[in-house]
């Protein structure tokens, strides 16, 4: 049964960092909001949208650093919505994705809260279209998968053997901490070291940075990107791609 005094919360997606990715609806959103608890990925152009009278509430988690307890935020969605304000849970990238939003919706229904979600842009299409790539195309790969670098529990464990089949591809999140860990399973399991990765950090905003690599070379690459990042297996940046392209061709 739904609470008489609170109105839904809604979930937005606020995309990777900038406000041109944000869905009209996200906007509407934020513009209209008179509370807003927000994560740390959430881009500064997104969050300097938010009207100068609405309560901002920063909730950030940070990989394998200080981090507000899932249990915290749960509370804060419950009493802020409890208020009668209307409040925005505002998500960087796609809040269905790594994002925790079973948990919260779980909250928010044992409290008689309701919810809408506003899905967003995620960083991996984000971080495609900035390499000149699709995510999925004919006769390479007809599925993508979209993995975590960590768990809970510490190094997320994945289908690996599947993944270093050639051609596939994957957008693998919060990866940096694991790369090494990451290419050490994908090359005992058959992906060749030469298999194209790219490295994109922070997505989409002002200090967006692409770093070409191959699977050998990941644990370096990744060792120079600050910020944020999403590794792109089995993808090169378009112009890095066709130069690829062309010596192989030159060598047969």
């Amino acid at each position: 049964m739904l609470h008489s005094l609170a109105q839904p919360v809604l979930f937005v997606g606020a995309g990777p960092g900038a406000a041109d990715h944000l869905t009209l609806g996200a906007l509407k959103a934020i513009t209209a909001a008179e509370v807003v608890i927000h994560d740390r990925l959430v881009g500064p152009e997104v969050l300097d949208l938010i009207p100068p009278l609405a309560r901002r509430i920063d909730v950030g988690k940070e990989g394998f650093g200080p981090s507000t307890s899932q249990a915290e935020i749960n509370a804060t969605l419950v009493a802020e919505a409890l208020s009668g304000a209307r409040v925005v849970r505002l998500k960087g990238g796609d809040c269905g994705i790594f994002g925790r939003l079973d948990e919260e919706i779980e909250a928010l229904e044992a409290a008689g809260i309701g919810f809408t979600i506003l899905p967003g842009l995620t960083s991996a299409t984000v971080a495609a279209a900035a390499i000149g790539q699709s995510l999925t195309r004919r006769g390479r790969n007809a599925s993508l998968r979209i993995i975590t670098g960590h768990d809970m529990a510490g190094f997320a464990e994945q289908d690996w053997r599947g993944l270093a089949r050639a051609g596939e591809v994957a957008a693998i999140y919060m990866g940096k901490k694991s790369a090494r860990f990451i290419q050490g399973r994908l090359m005992m399991h058959g992906a060749a070291g030469d298999t194209p990765v790219t490295v994109v950090a922070n997505v989409s905003r002002i200090d967006e940075r692409v770093i070409p690599a191959t699977l050998a070379t990941l644990s370096e690459a990744v060792a120079t990107a600050e910020g944020p990042a999403v590794i792109l297996f089995g993808l090169a940046p378009r112009r890095a791609a066709s130069v690829l392209s062309t010596l192989k061709e030159a060598r047969a």
